[in-house]
């Protein structure tokens, strides 16, 4: 005989069913409403001050420019007072006087350190002093009420979310409807639907104004992140770039020693077998390392890239490049200075792309314009100087041509060689680019 266990498992939350979308709209509801204007609803939070750095704020100077800054202040202030002097000019005598006063003046200086609070100040002292009123005066708002309530709205609509200026405006139509439904027959007049209407004007502009700012925030971060996310990419084009150059400039050297020390044997008649065993460990190594080299750099390469099939240019190339440029309408001229010596490769190779870059520029954004091009063979390195004109008429339409790289390029190029390189403006409204490159002088190979 089998005995059989069944174990039974309980659904999760107890087997209780799930609650009806509507059921949880309402929750979700009412936890807003709780988040938003009951809970730490006097909790201090202090209005900050105005920034200065707007089109207008920012041409003052000295103690203007720090009173500007409590421009917020002064304004809220300003309104709690035309409240209450409204509210004390109402027809009111003696004591009710002052009270109407002070409660049409308080909750809108209690927006300065605790709005919500506020909020629920001026909604309990415009029933105060509805109580009070005649049955010919406006009701249940009276006019210092009005005022008073309507600041505060303001001011808490512009501090908090837009959910709570939601909130706020149907807080105070249930406020209207109650006045209305049991104490409405008691007075001549009702300010209830103007009320409403005006409010919901005010609280719905400044939503709007609320949902554009965020939105513009949004677009700006993104814009921010999208400049970023370019310049980095830029980088890496740009080191992309040279990489590939340079794998090419070194493997060409690394090709000749694998060359030379297999050829150097032959060169003497019975050499002695450690220095074949020498040559032979040289040009394993080289071929060893051209071929790591070209694991390594190969990842860089484009699907597309091919190899150029002539030797990377130089500074004795820099004559054709010149015609080039002067075809394509810049007058251009060149200037060298110092003892020429041939450098190693790789700062021969930066210097031509820098020049060449330099001019292109000059040729999207000046052209017409004349242009100069220094070389200096000085002790310890290179100098370039490459300096253009202002464009013989204003280019009202930024070019579009080109990827945007130039400066960034150069700048990869000097650093990687430990150069020094400054590319600004000139007074006439030109360009200058000036770079330093130390190089030794190149080594003639044996």
């Amino acid at each position: 005989m089998t005995e059989t266990t069944q174990t039974q498992t309980t659904p999760p939350g107890g087997g209780a069913k799930p609650h009806a979308p509507e059921y949880r709209l309402a929750m979700d509801a009412l936890r807003g409403l709780r988040q938003d204007l009951f809970h730490d609803a006097f909790a201090y939070r202090p209005l900050p001050r105005m920034s200065v750095d707007g089109p207008v704020t920012r041409r003052l100077t000295g103690r203007m420019r720090e009173y500007a800054a409590w421009t917020p202040h002064v304004v809220v202030s300003a309104a709690g007072l035309i409240a209450m002097l409204v509210a004390w000019g109402n027809g009111d005598r003696g004591a009710m006087a002052g009270l109407y006063s002070v409660l049409a003046l308080v909750p809108v200086l209690l927006t300065l350190a605790r709005p919500v609070g506020a909020f629920w100040l001026a909604l309990a002292a415009t029933a105060v002093s509805a109580v009070g009123g005649a049955q010919s005066d406006a009701w249940p708002w009276r006019p210092g009420s009005v005022i008073s309530y309507m600041a505060v709205l303001i001011v808490v609509a512009i501090r908090t979310r837009p959910r709570t200026a939601a909130w706020m405006w149907m807080i105070t139509l249930a406020y209207g409807f109650f006045e209305e439904s049991f104490f409405g027959h008691a007075h001549v007049g009702t300010d209830t639907p103007p009320m409403l209407i005006f409010s919901a004007l005010i609280l719905l502009a400044i939503t709007v104004w609320h949902i554009r700012r965020a939105a513009a925030k949004e677009v700006t971060a993104h814009q921010t992140e999208t400049a970023n996310e370019r310049s980095r990419r830029t980088l890496l084009e740009e080191r992309t770039t040279i990489a590939r150059e340079l794998h090419d400039v070194v493997a060409h050297h690394m090709s000749v020693v694998a060359i030379q020390a297999e050829a150097a044997p032959y060169r003497v008649e019975n050499p002695p077998p450690e220095l074949e065993k020498a040559f032979v460990t040289i040009r394993e190594n080289a071929v060893a390392a051209l071929t790591e080299l070209r694991r390594v750099l190969g990842v860089v390469r484009a699907e597309d890239y091919e190899a150029p099939d002539a030797p990377q240019p130089t500074l004795a190339d820099l004559d054709a490049l010149l015609a080039n440029v002067r075809d394509a309408g810049l007058t251009v001229e060149k200037v060298t200075t110092g003892a020429v010596r041939e450098l190693p490769q790789g700062v021969e190779l930066s210097a031509y792309r820098i020049v060449q870059e330099a001019l292109s520029n000059a040729l999207r954004h000046a052209l017409g314009a004349t242009a100069r091009v220094e070389i200096g063979y000085v002790l310890g390195g290179l100098g370039l100087r490459i300096v253009n004109g202002p464009p013989p008429q204003v280019m009202l339409e930024k070019s579009t041509h080109g990827a945007g790289h130039g400066i960034t390029g150069m700048g990869e190029r000097v650093s990687m060689l430990g150069g020094q390189m400054t590319a600004a403006a000139t007074d006439d409204g030109g360009y200058e680019v000036t770079v330093f490159l130390p190089a030794a002088p190149a080594e003639d190979p044996a």
